[in-house]
C-alpha cells in the first residue's frame, strides 16, 4: 500500500491522547484533560492555530518561544522544500559542509565579541557544551548558577537548574553551587572560595519572569573576569529578538564569553541549538589533532537545521522583528499595566519586549481572601492556573503558568505579532480578570474544582 503521511494523519486524528497515555508519558494526556486543554489541532499559521472543528486560537506561548517567526512562515517553509528537493549530501561526517560556516558566519555577525560556534540540538545540548567548554577553557571545574535558573533537563544542564522540583530523583548531580538571582555579594563570596569556572545566567529568567537587576550582568563580568573566570549568558528563550534586542544582555551592556542559543533559531520546524564563544575558547578545546572531536554531535549542522536556522535570521532582520518585539512588548507592558490599576489582584507587570511576566497577589476583600488561602492550601499558585484556563477555554488564548508553585503566567508571543493581537489578548485577560474577582465568577468555579481534585488525591 505504501507510507501516505496525510491519509494516516486524518485516520488516526483522535488517537493522540490514546497513544501519548500508552506509550509515551500518561501524565500528560491526564493533566491536559484535567484542565480543559485536550483538543486536536490541525493546523497553524503565524500567531494562529484551529482546532479539528475549526476554531482559532491565539498563541501567546509560540512553543515555549520556538516559534518566534510565527508558525508556518512562508520563507522559512520554502527553504526546507528547497532543501529537501536539492537531494543536497547531508552528514556525511567527514566532510566541510558549507551550511554550518553560513549560520555560524551569521551568528557571530549578530553577537560582537564572537568568534565560533558549536551546533547541537537543543537548548540543553548548547548549555552541556557551555559548561564542559568554560571547564577546559579555565582548569576549573565549579559553575555558579542563580536560584530560580532553567537551563535544561540533560544530567549537566539539571545541575545548574535552580528548580528543585526538577531535580528531585535524579541525585547525585555535578557538584556546582547556587547563588540568589541577581546577589553580587553571593557571587564574590564563591568566587573567593576558588575554583569557579563561570558564572552561567539567564537574563531574564523563563521561570517566573524574572529580570536581572540593574547592573547585576555588568558587575558579574567585572568579577569574574578579575578572577580567571568566565561569564556564560543563557539566551535559549531571551536570545533572537524576544526582549527587543537580539540578545537580551545586550540591554545590560556586556559582551558575555559563552552565549546559548537554540528555540527560535529552528524557525519552529527543525530542532536546533548553538553555542557560541569569544576568540580562544574552542582553541582551548579542540587544542589537538587527537582532541578534534572531543565534543561533537552525529546530528549537530544537519543540513534541514541550518537551512531552518539561516532562513529564520534572514526574516527576524527583513521583516524587523527585533523592533517590533520591542514595540509591541511596549503596547502590551502598557495595557497591562493600566489593567494592574484596575484589578488589585494583578501584583506585578514585568519583563522586556514579548518576554513579560504577570504576578498575581492576594485580594483585598475577606472573601477572595479566604478564596485565595483556599487555592494555596490545595497548591502553592494555583490562582494562575485559574487565569490561563479561562484565557484558554472561553477565549482561546494560549498562555502557560511561568514556574510550578509559582502565582505567575508567562507571555511569549511570535515576534510577528501586530496590534490587533495585542488589543485581542488584553480584551481576554480583562474579562478573565473581571471574572476572577467576582464572588462566583466561572473562574472561581474552575478553582473549586481543581481543589476538590487535589484534596481527593
Amino acid at each position: 500500500m505504501g507510507f501516505d503521511l496525510k491519509a494516516l494523519l486524518q485516520q488516526r486524528r483522535d488517537e493522540g491522547a490514546a497513544l501519548h497515555g500508552a506509550h509515551v508519558n500518561p501524565q500528560v494526556p491526564r493533566v491536559l484533560h484535567a484542565i480543559g486543554f485536550d483538543r486536536v489541532f490541525v493546523r497553524a499559521e503565524g500567531a494562529h492555530y484551529w482546532d479539528v472543528d475549526g476554531n482559532r486560537y491565539l498563541d501567546f506561548l509560540s512553543g515555549f518561544g520556538v516559534a518566534g517567526v510565527g508558525r508556518s512562515h512562508p520563507v522559512v517553509r520554502q527553504a526546507l522544500h528547497d532543501m529537501l528537493d536539492a537531494d543536497y549530501a547531508d552528514m556525511l561526517q567527514f566532510d566541510l559542509p558549507l551550511l554550518p560556516g553560513l549560520v555560524a558566519e551569521k551568528l557571530v555577525s549578530l553577537a560582537p565579541g564572537m568568534d565560533r560556534v558549536y551546533f547541537c540540538n537543543s537548548g540543553s545540548e548548547a548549555v552541556e557544551a557551555a559548561l564542559k567548554f568554560a571547564r577546559c577553557a579555565t582548569g576549573r571545574p565549579r559553575i555558579v548558577y542563580c536560584s530560580h535558573a532553567y537551563h535544561g533537563l540533560t544530567t549537566g544542564a539539571l545541575s545548574v537548574n535552580g528548580a528543585p522540583e526538577f531535580r528531585k530523583g535524579f541525585d547525585p548531580l555535578l557538584p556546582d553551587t547556587m547563588v540568589p538571582f541577581g546577589d553580587i555579594e553571593a557571587l564574590e563570596r564563591e568566587i573567593a572560595k576558588g575554583g569557579v569556572a563561570a558564572l552561567l545566567v539567564e537574563p531574564i529568567q523563563g521561570k517566573g519572569v524574572n529580570v536581572a537587576p540593574p547592573g547585576f550582568l555588568r558587575a558579574a563580568q567585572r568579577l569574574l573576569h578579575d578572577h580567571g573566570a568566565l561569564l556564560i549568558c543563557d539566551e535559549v528563550q531571551t536570545g533572537l529578538g524576544r526582549t527587543g534586542r537580539l540578545f537580551a544582555y545586550e540591554h545590560d551592556g556586556v559582551e558575555p564569553d559563552i552565549v546559548t542559543v537554540a528555540k527560535a533559531l529552528s524557525g519552529g520546524y527543525v530542532p536546533v541549538g548553538a553555542t557560541l564563544a569569544r576568540a580562544g575558547i574552542f582553541e582551548q578545546v579542540y587544542s589537538s589533532l587527537d582532541r578534534v572531536f572531543v565534543h561533537a554531535s552525529t546530528f549537530m549542522g544537519n543540513a534541514l537545521a541550518m537551512t531552518a536556522a539561516l532562513a529564520t535570521l534572514s526574516v527576524i532582520e527583513d521583516e524587523a522583528l527585533v523592533d517590533n518585539a520591542g514595540l509591541r512588548g511596549a503596547e502590551l507592558m502598557t495595557g497591562l499595566r493600566a489593567l494592574a490599576a484596575e484589578h488589585p489582584m494583578i501584583a506585578d507587570v514585568r519583563g522586556r519586549g514579548l518576554m513579560i511576566g504577570i504576578e498575581f497577589g492576594k485580594p483585598t476583600t475577606m472573601r477572595g481572601r479566604a478564596m485565595w488561602s483556599t487555592l494555596n492550601t490545595a497548591r502553592k499558585g494555583l490562582f494562575a492556573q485559574l487565569v490561563v484556563v479561562p484565557l484558554f477555554t472561553r477565549h482561546r488564548v494560549l498562555t502557560q503558568v511561568a514556574g510550578d508553585h509559582m502565582a505567575v503566567i508567562k507571555l511569549l508571543p511570535p515576534l510577528t505579532i501586530g496590534a490587533a493581537e495585542v488589543q485581542e489578548f488584553l480584551d481576554a485577560f480583562a474579562d478573565v480578570m473581571t471574572d476572577a474577582e467576582r464572588p462566583n465568577g466561572l473562574a472561581w468555579d474552575f478553582g473549586r474544582t481543581l481543589v476538590k481534585q487535589a484534596l481527593d488525591r
